[in-house]
């Protein structure tokens, strides 16, 4: 099909999967204006990089990639930076990369288009900018899905933004407050996705748990999950990710136990397991409510699968206060943890505390923190050989299959590694007769059934 000279882009996302939605929506108002994407650079009219602007290295990726597009810019082509590196820097980024025509924040995505024409009719070749400085400026974009499919699953964002205060975390300076968006809005896209064929619902936000506070709701989020089931019900799994310690509710995990739609599996960033260290983050520091709340989800889902992330190397933290992290735990035994070194951040309050530690030490400690739990994930995986669990397909190759478990969300957990090659975007039966430190290894059974796994222990008793 003949495309419109001047009307094709190249759009390269950067970051989390909440700015692959951000992707997928600004590809949609393109789409519907005209424009088609296409997948090398020096094709395109219009090259768009949303960019990453979380911690430095995201940071330094996304000047590599700009300065890259930059160096290769043919006359007459367009280089728009968007998302959060470009709300946080602003100008600042046109220094750094020459060749950039123009700079649009996180907050304005849906002006992609006007912000287009406006690059195109001015009179003079400096750099246009589409940065809002305080406040939420987001609009629903009539027929634009705030998701992002990939084969079988889809990122449906439920809201943007953050009222949290977390010391370390420079996202409520790029995304704004928290604003929730509409329940009825993301069931009717959730049936969208579910009729154009998406088998998983990845809910995202920055944070999942604090959804419908701005509009007035009180524990919101199980309410729109109770919507979904009822919309969707032929959905085979809702997944929750970023549920903020201290928010998860008794009602939350009544409803994830109760429908089975619901994934047994829950991402709940707890970034330290000392109350010192939490209270210099800014983050909840009550230890006691982690261990009940990890009891209580292993007793309603005794199958669960619980995800949590944390930071060593936070300023000022004593080997005293990571040996605490340790043995926190080896007490709770998650069953998936990502480690991240501090990354210092410029405009965070974390970046005024004293008592930073230099890289060296930040390493030792991640790998040591990596050590005491791979011999955890590998026990755990261990437990699951010889059983039977559904497996989402999601690529073929060489005579294999590799698919996913209700315990791994896509992109940061294991997958399985699986003989023959099966339809990719199809749940089959898997029993698992192998595994790995993070991954597992299986045959598909068509006539057999998956088997409830074991159930975890309860929980640790504090020590």
């Amino acid at each position: 099909m003949a495309v419109e000279r001047g009307k094709r882009y190249h759009l390269i996302t950067l970051g989390c999967a909440k700015n692959a939605v951000d992707s997928a929506s600004m590809a949609q108002l393109l789409e519907g204006a005209g424009y088609r994407s296409v997948d090398r650079p020096g094709r395109a009219d219009v090259l768009i990089v949303n960019t990453c602007g979380f911690i430095e290295a995201a940071r330094q990726e996304s000047l590599r990639v700009l300065r890259e597009l930059a160096a290769r810019k043919k006359k007459g082509q367009l280089l728009i930076a968007a998302g959060c590196l470009a709300q946080r820097w602003g100008a600042r980024l046109v220094q750094e990369v020459p060749g950039i025509d123009g700079v649009i924040g996180t907050r304005r995505w849906m002006d992609i288009l006007e912000f287009l024409e406006r690059l195109r009719g001015r009179m003079a070749p400096e750099p246009l900018y589409h940065i809002p400085e305080d406040g939420p400026i987001r609009r629903e974009e009539k027929g634009v899905l705030r998701a992002a499919v990939q084969g079988a699953s889809a990122y449906l964002k439920i809201a943007d933004g953050c009222r949290r205060p977390c010391a370390f975390c420079a996202i409520p300076l790029i995304k704004g407050p928290a604003v929730s968006r509409p329940p009825e809005v993301i069931w009717a896209e959730a049936r969208r996705l579910v009729d154009q064929g998406v088998r998983e619902l990845i809910l995202i936000a920055q944070d999942t748990t604090d959804y419908g506070h701005d509009l007035g709701l009180r524990d919101g989020l199980p309410m729109l999950i109770e919507g979904l089931v009822q919309r969707v019900p032929e959905v085979r799994w809702i997944r929750i990710m970023y549920a903020y310690p201290g928010a998860v509710s008794d009602r939350l995990i009544e409803v994830m136990a109760r429908y089975p739609q619901v994934a047994h599996y829950l991402d709940l960033p707890l970034q330290h397991g000392h109350p010192a260290v939490l209270r210099r983050m800014r983050r909840p520091s009550n230890i006691d409510w982690v261990y009940r709340t990890v009891e209580k989800l292993r007793r309603a889902m005794p199958d669960i699968a619980l995800r949590t992330t944390f930071i060593v190397g936070y300023p000022g933290e004593t080997e005293e206060e990571f040996e605490a992290l340790l043995r926190f735990v080896q007490d709770l035994e998650f069953d998936r943890v990502g480690a991240f070194t501090y990354s210092y951040e410029l405009g965070t309050p974390s970046a005024e505390q004293p008592g930073h530690l230099p890289e060296p030490v930040k390493q030792e400690r991640y790998e040591r923190l990596m050590a005491v739990q791979q011999p955890i994930s590998l026990r755990k995986n261990q437990a699951l050989v010889g059983r039977v669990l559904d497996v989402l397909i999601e690529g073929v190759g060489d005579g294999l299959s590799v698919g996913r478990t209700y315990r791994d969300a896509p992109e940061i957990d294991g997958l399985v590694l699986i003989e023959g090659e099966w339809p990719v975007g199809q749940f089959l039966p898997v029993r698992i007769t192998g595994a790995l430190t993070y991954d597992l290894i299986g045959v598909v059974e068509p006539s057999a059934a998956p088997q409830p796994l074991p159930p975890a222990p309860i929980a640790a008793q504090r020590p």
